[in-house]
């Protein structure tokens, strides 16, 4: 009686331990990460755009962030020249803290003080955001976005700006204020 105690608590035994041991385990699946970070980031950026050979565009920036899209970021801001006169003589110039360019629109976003100037007429602008069309070749704001444009004779505020890319041709949508600057001599 007692041998029959003893295989039966052996047989209870192996049966809890061989049906713990067949549990199957959970497989942990690792979930798939996409990274939607920059394909390449190049410091030190100079960009050079020319037409038959001439000089039309120079982009400088610290740093150029690429994306798997094409798109392209500046996280420390950009400076644009935009030149003239078979490429010899810079016109205007578009700085910004900040910069993104979407390839799909063809389209340039430019952030944070942003200035804007012709060296010919002796023309500025300043705004937070302006988007810069190289299709269209034209820069132009939100229409609710305040502007201040500074000529040798006048300052003119306002909201809204649109104007060729060399800005020798601008308009504000919503003028709010015409100032007679006095010409330095």
């Amino acid at each position: 009686m007692a041998a029959q105690r003893v295989s039966w608590v052996l047989g209870a035994a192996l049966l809890v331990v061989s049906a713990t041991g067949c549990k199957k385990k959970e497989v942990q699946v690792a979930k798939k990460i996409v990274y939607n970070g920059p394909a390449a980031e190049t410091t030190n950026v100079l960009t050079l755009l020319s037409d038959s050979a001439k000089l039309q565009i120079r982009l400088t920036a610290p740093v150029e962030q690429t994306f798997e899209t094409g798109d392209q970021i500046y996280p420390k801001g950009v400076k644009v020249s935009f030149y003239g006169d078979g490429g010899r003589t810079v016109i205007n110039t578009l700085e910004g803290k900040y910069a993104k360019y979407d390839k799909a629109k063809n389209l340039y976003v430019v952030r944070g003080d942003v200035r804007v100037a012709n060296q010919q007429k002796q023309q500025k602008m300043n705004t937070e955001e302006l988007f810069y069309d190289r299709v269209k070749a034209i820069i132009y704001t939100d229409p609710k976005m305040e502007v201040r444009v500074q000529t040798p004779a006048e300052i003119l505020t306002g909201e809204g700006l649109t104007a060729n890319q060399d800005f020798s041709r601008y308009s504000i949508l919503k003028p709010t204020g015409v100032f007679d600057a006095p010409i330095a001599k």
